[in-house]
């Protein structure tokens, strides 16, 4: 009993695993589906080939795609903005105090670029601060920073 696979099943495989992508986050089955796609369009135009080829064929042409995606293309696609960053990423920015707390309450910092899109942040600080004081983000409280007073 001779196992034949033809063209046209490597292209629907192809088309399945590229597909499937859809529902899967890791990126992967696209380069099996492109390599199974390519297989396809070799054993189009060399049907006499063996299956055992065809396979080996689409295991390197799927490794290959892997490889190009992982060593060249996913490297330059890191996002290298702060845009959307967690909160963990904005501790020890610093900015300058533009009001002072009052009687406990909260004061206002200015931050030379925006920490999680605002300029500015209401601010709780332990130590007293004046208006113009330079102070680091510690923590956050709520929808207000907690600062620490830098020494000028």
């Amino acid at each position: 009993m001779e196992f034949e696979i033809i063209w046209w099943q490597w292209v629907v495989l192809g088309i399945g695993l590229t597909i499937l992508e859809i529902f899967l986050p890791s990126f992967i089955s696209l380069w099996f589906g492109l390599g199974a796609i390519i297989v396809g369009l070799v054993a189009w135009m060399f049907p006499q080939m063996d299956v055992s080829v065809e396979v080996l064929l689409w295991i390197i042409a799927s490794a290959t795609f892997v490889l190009i995606w992982f060593k060249y293309f996913k490297p330059k696609m890191v996002d290298k903005t702060k845009a959307g960053v967690s909160r963990d990423a904005a501790i020890g920015e610093r900015g300058h105090v533009i009001k002072a707390p009052v009687d406990g309450g909260r004061g206002v910092v200015r931050f030379n670029l925006p920490v999680l899109s605002e300029d500015e942040w209401p601010f709780i600080c332990e130590s007293p601060v004046i208006a113009g004081d330079k102070v680091a983000i510690k923590d956050f409280s709520g929808n207000a920073l907690v600062v620490e007073k830098l020494n000028s």
